[in-house]
């Protein structure tokens, strides 16, 4: 019987809502002149890391093997916790706490990664369970 991870179908939800929103509705600050700060180029990686995330949840939902999708869940893991530290720690924002990039990008994207990061680590011991009781 072939069976689906849950947990790889939330990350995958979620890592395709932090791919479009970086670009969109929680993107980074838009300047009335066309200029862009460094708030720009976290907005952009972090369009990276959400596509980046979107294929290993998409490998990881396409697994039929258990203990493949166990070792897939450990790079999810880890790819959501570079996440978390784009904004603001890697890649400096704006130095306004009122402006977009720190009101809205920072919070709503470390809250959206963090999710993904504690979901990939129920799907890695779930997926480590389930192996287990075949074995």
């Amino acid at each position: 019987m072939k069976h689906y991870s849950l947990c790889a179908l939330f990350v995958l939800l979620l890592s395709v809502v932090i791919a479009v929103g970086s670009v969109s509705f929680l993107g980074p600050c838009v300047h009335d002149d066309g200029s862009f700060g460094a708030c720009h180029w976290a907005g952009r990686a972090l369009l990276g890391i959400g596509i980046l995330l979107t294929a290993e949840s998409l490998f990881t939902l396409l697994c039929r093997d258990s203990r493949m999708r166990q070792g897939a869940f450990v790079p999810m893991f880890l790819t959501a916790c570079l996440g978390c530290l784009i904004p603001g720690t890697l890649i400096d924002l704006c130095r306004m706490a009122t402006m977009r990039c720190r009101a809205l990008m920072q919070p709503a994207m470390i809250l959206l990664f963090s999710i993904s990061a504690i979901i990939s680590l129920i799907g890695f011991f779930a997926e480590k369970r389930r192996a287990g009781s075949r074995a």
